[in-house]
Order: structure tokens, then C-alpha cells, then sequence
């Protein structure tokens, strides 16, 4: 009989902000499939016996493709038991959950999602910030900074992007930066609109930048550090402390 697998979102790192939920399931796996950001200390809920398998994905190093990881999850699920798939941040947003979902349904495999801290809330906690503020940020967009090729996505909206009164989170765009930057500027954002650089949120390797979108394009052309990060810009970000 086939097992049945719970989506553990383990939030941005930081094993304290694990939801209730989130540990109960992570004490309870008979399989934890893990990000590579969600090792370490939040991996001490395993029980005793478990196995414990990485499946994590990161931009530019050796990585398994994600129609491996399903595959590896289906085989897990069919041999029965209690299947933890824990994704870091929360899987709904640019954690492939999709994927993995499409792979349960046509195997007939049952499940559930459970949600977690995303490394975008987590990082305007950090930075002592608010996502919205009245009149100047009433709106929040999440993009990714890459596509499936690594490359800044050519279909993204500049317009949205270049809204003065949105806060814009960017999921993985370190490398793309400086190219988006260029085109937010051609579509009238201007060069000195705040942003922060958000790296290693919620861990002890956590560093936070405050400056401008040129400014940080300019860092990022040439000193790209390999911790996981998120940049954040618009009326926001200029009310950093902390």
C-alpha cells in the first residue's frame, strides 16, 4: 500500500521558526527527502531510524534534476509509510512544488501541504521592516531572478517591475541583477531607489546590505558570494534598521 507524504515548508532556516505542524510531521517521518536549506539543526526532529536523504537544488553547483527528485519521492511513497518532503522557505513560492504534486496525483498517492515562513518575510523581519506601507508600498511582487537556463527570465514584466509603489522581493537573481537593474532604469525606475541585500536569512551567516539598486548592481557584476540571498527594493527599503 502506498505511504503518504507531507510537504514540510521548514521556513528560512532558522530551526525556531518551524511551525508546530512542521515538527510534528518531521518527528513522526519514516523518509525525509530535504533542500539543501532546510540541513542541519532543523534535521534534529527526525526520529530515530529515519532515513534521511538530500535532494536539495542550487543555483550553479552539481544538483539532481527535479525528474529525479519525483521520481525519487514516488518510490519513497510506494513503499508505504510516512514521507516528509521539506522544502525550505515555503515550497508555494519558486520551490517546485508543482512538480512533485503532478507526480503524487498520477500515482494516486495521497498528501498534504503544510506552510512555512517564507525567506521573504523573514528577511524584512530581520531588516526591521514591514513588506507594506500605507500610501508608498501598497503592493508586494515575488519574482524569480533566473529562468530554467539560468538566464534572466525574457518574459518578465518591466512595467510591474518599475512600479515605484510595489515592494519587489527577487528569489535567486544575484547573477541577473545588474542586467534587470539596467532595464528597470530604461523603464523609469530610478537609479537610487533603495534595496536591500538580504544573504543567509535567519542563520548565524546572516548579512543584510542596505543601498541602492544601481549601487548593488554594480556589487553584484563583480562579488557574488554564494550564500543563498533575496533583494528587495521600492519604498520600503528605505526605512531599513535594525
Amino acid at each position: 500500500m502506498a505511504g503518504f507524504v507531507s510537504f514540510v515548508s521548514s521556513g528560512p532556516g532558522d530551526p525556531e521558526l518551524l511551525t508546530v505542524k512542521a515538527v510534528d510531521r518531521l518527528k513522526k517521518a519514516d523518509a525525509i527527502l530535504f533542500d539543501d536549506l532546510s540541513a542541519g539543526p532543523i534535521l534534529s526532529h527526525a526520529k530515530a531510524g529515519a532515513d534521511l536523504v538530500a535532494v536539495g537544488k542550487r543555483a550553479q553547483r552539481p544538483s539532481p534534476k527535479q525528474q529525479a527528485v519525483s521520481r525519487l519521492l514516488l518510490d519513497f511513497a510506494q513503499t508505504g509509510g510516512h514521507i516528509v518532503r521539506l522544502k525550505s522557505g515555503d515550497g508555494g513560492v519558486f520551490g517546485r512544488l508543482e512538480e512533485e504534486l503532478v507526480a503524487l496525483r498520477s500515482a494516486d498517492i495521497a498528501y498534504e501541504i503544510i506552510p512555512g515562513v517564507s525567506s521573504a518575510c523573514a528577511a524584512a523581519a530581520a531588516a526591521g521592516i514591514p513588506l507594506t506601507r500605507r500610501l508608498t508600498a501598497r503592493r508586494i511582487q515575488f519574482i524569480t531572478g533566473h529562468d530554467n537556463n539560468g538566464q534572466l527570465p525574457e518574459d518578465i514584466n518591466l512595467s510591474a517591475l518599475a512600479d515605484p509603489g510595489a515592494t519587489t522581493i527577487v528569489f535567486m537573481g544575484k547573477r541577473t541583477f545588474s542586467q534587470l537593474q539596467k532595464q528597470l532604469e530604461q523603464h523609469g525606475l530610478p537609479p537610487n531607489t533603495p534595496a536591500l541585500l538580504a544573504e543567509a536569512v535567519s542563520t548565524p551567516q546572516q548579512t543584510l546590505t542596505r543601498t541602492t539598486i544601481k549601487a548593488l548592481a554594480e556589487q553584484l557584476e563583480g562579488d557574488i558570494s554564494t550564500s543563498p540571498a533575496l533583494i528587495l527594493y521600492g519604498p520600503l527599503a528605505e526605512g531599513a534598521g535594525g
